[in-house]
């Protein structure tokens, strides 16, 4: 057990204040779901009865019990790793090794244990809570397949960021922040290059969209857009869930539309042509190079910080360490983030809202009605036992998209002419 300083008191006490108020909007978000568990929101009569209501409330609210089960699981695991001196025990352990080595080997040994207390976690979700809602497909083969493939990326791709930041940082002197951060930046560009077709294919099939009446009427919607028909992608979505999704992706020559293939089966060709043209509104409105400036002025602003906090004798001191190895450095730095971004995520989560209501004015504009992305959202809220009625706090910090009954809303303002 390490002595407990002012500065690591500090920490604690952030930490466990953002804990608490992650941990409060989970259960206040549960104890919403229950309160408007027989509520049926306009608009929504004759497509969501009481009984799907109380269902969707369920799949939730277990989803909700289940994460914060393995939050509070790996709070106590980090907690026991920083306060019981592993970390520092590490540092001294793997002093023998060369520096890019010991670097290595500090960060790999918390991650993987954190993994491997995340495995259990993931076949509750997948083999009791998705199973017992119908929507789980795979098997525990393509389950195990899929770990060891996320942890072989994980271990050459983050291997390989990871040995260039710490290299900057030994060999570049006053000004490694600076070139450390231009390599995390083109790091991310390569990842959102290489992603769809190097990445993803390793987990999923894509194939372009057969030939028929749909083919055509994409065509003819691409070529208005001026998109390139043969970025838009059939995934084989069924093999591992029943879940409806799509998405964009890639940056360059790479970028292309993913369509689920159960998004498909489910969905008429009208409100298939509505996802898709939110999702060319995605790519026309550059959402995914504003997001990746965002992520640049952020990541910038945390290796200058980085470069004054990695010499600073009392961040080593106060984590128990009596040597001050850059690696442990780089280490603490983002432990102390962590829960720093946890009061920042409110902001990354509003901009990401605009830009879905950005890509549904795209969407109106583009085929002038609204009607058949409505149609579509309520589906997949039935499909998805999406949640109808969250808590707005909960949504400031979880929400990517807006609320479905609110997007609804959005989107009947375009019919009528309020938008």
């Amino acid at each position: 057990m390490i002595a407990i300083n002012t500065f690591l008191a500090v920490y604690l006490v952030i930490y466990l204040f953002s804990s608490g108020i992650d941990a409060g909007l989970e259960l206040l978000n549960s104890r919403h779901l229950k309160k408007f568990n027989k509520d049926v929101p306009d608009g929504f009569d004759g497509i969501i009865d009481e009984n799907k209501l109380v269902q969707i409330t369920n799949y939730s609210i277990d989803n909700i019990r289940l994460a914060l089960f393995q939050s509070a699981v790996g709070k106590v695991i980090f907690l026991s790793i920083i306060l019981m001196g592993i970390l520092p025990w590490l540092s001294d352990t793997f002093r023998v090794f060369p520096y890019l080595v010991a670097g290595l080997l500090f960060f790999a040994i918390p991650s993987l244990i954190g993994a491997v207390a995340d495995i259990p976690f993931s076949y509750l979700q997948i083999f009791r809570i998705e199973e017992r809602y119908g929507f789980n497909t795979r098997t525990i083969r393509i389950w195990i397949t899929d770990i060891i493939k996320g942890l072989i990326l994980l271990i050459i791709l983050g291997g390989i960021l990871l040995s260039l930041l710490l290299l900057m940082v030994r060999h570049a002197g006053d000004r490694w922040w600076i070139w450390a951060w231009l390599i995390f930046f083109g790091f991310q560009h390569l990842i959102l290059v290489i992603y769809p077709t190097l990445i993803a294919p390793l987990f999923n099939k894509f194939t372009p969209l057969p030939d028929g009446e749909l083919a055509d009427r994409i065509g003819e919607l691409a070529n208005k857009e001026g998109l390139n028909i043969t970025g838009i992608f059939q995934m084989d979505a069924e093999r591992r869930s029943r879940h409806t999704n799509a998405y964009f992706t890639g940056l360059g020559k790479t970028k292309r539309i993913v369509l689920s293939d159960t998004l498909l089966k489910s969905h008429d060709h009208d409100e298939i042509l509505a996802v898709l043209a939110h999702e060319i509104g995605h790519m026309k409105k550059g959402h995914i190079r504003k997001r990746l400036v965002l992520t640049g002025l952020v990541s910038f602003a945390i290796f200058f910080i980085a470069s004054r906090m990695i010499s600073w004798d009392l961040l080593y001191r106060s984590f128990g360490f009596s040597n001050m190895p850059e690696y442990a450095g780089l280490f603490l730095i983002g432990v102390l983030w962590e829960s720093v971004g946890f009061f920042l995520s409110p902001l990354g989560m509003a901009i990401s809202r605009r830009f879905e209501r950005e890509a549904d004015h795209y969407m109106y504009n583009s085929i002038k009605t609204a009607e058949p992305l409505i149609r579509a959202l309520k589906k997949m809220t039935t499909d998805n036992l999406s949640n109808l009625n969250p808590h707005p706090a909960y949504v400031k910090f979880n929400y990517s998209h807006p609320p479905v009954v609110e997007r609804v809303r959005y989107l009947e303002g375009f019919e009528v002419g309020l938008q």
